[in-house]
């Protein structure tokens, strides 16, 4: 095998690795936010931080250093429309991510000092819950269309 293809299936794998974390702990601190278990909430919370710094982050990392790789050695250029499309797609899901990162952080202090002190999550919970769900919306949206660029790579 070629470093190419080396290059390449790490590549895929990162991608699925990025989007499956992504999506699995969002699924999983969704539902656990509408049960209302703050227990659960707070053992969710510290598993969706603890899978976002291992899988996601160096996947994230990962990705764009690959694909501007496996860009030049295909022949493409940065003004390809599908490869500057997927650019575009990646920034605008990392600046969604880049605040659900914190706003994660956040809810799983919030959901650990409410567990310890046997009481109920504080409003400023809910809030930050809210937004963090609302900026999954357009990064999953983004990184769904990026799949389909890369895989059809339109002209």
């Amino acid at each position: 095998m070629n470093t190419y293809l080396i290059v390449k299936w790490l590549h895929i794998v990162s991608s699925v690795l990025m989007v499956g974390t992504g999506f699995g702990t969002a699924f999983y601190l969704f539902f656990v936010n509408r049960a209302k278990s703050v227990e659960a909430i707070a053992v969710v919370s510290r598993l969706v931080v603890r899978a976002d710094t291992w899988f996601t982050t160096p996947a994230v990392i990962f990705q764009p250093l690959s694909g501007l790789w496996l860009m030049h050695q295909g022949g493409w250029s940065l003004t390809t429309g599908w490869v500057l499309a997927s650019l575009a797609l990646f920034f605008l899901a990392g600046a969604c991510w880049l605040p659900v990162v914190w706003l994660q952080l956040k809810l799983r202090d919030m959901a650990q000092a409410a567990r310890a002190e046997g009481g109920e999550l504080p409003p400023r919970y809910w809030r930050f819950a809210r937004r963090w769900e609302w900026l999954g919306y357009p990064a999953f949206t983004a990184v769904t269309v990026i799949f389909f660029l890369m895989v059809n790579k339109p002209s």
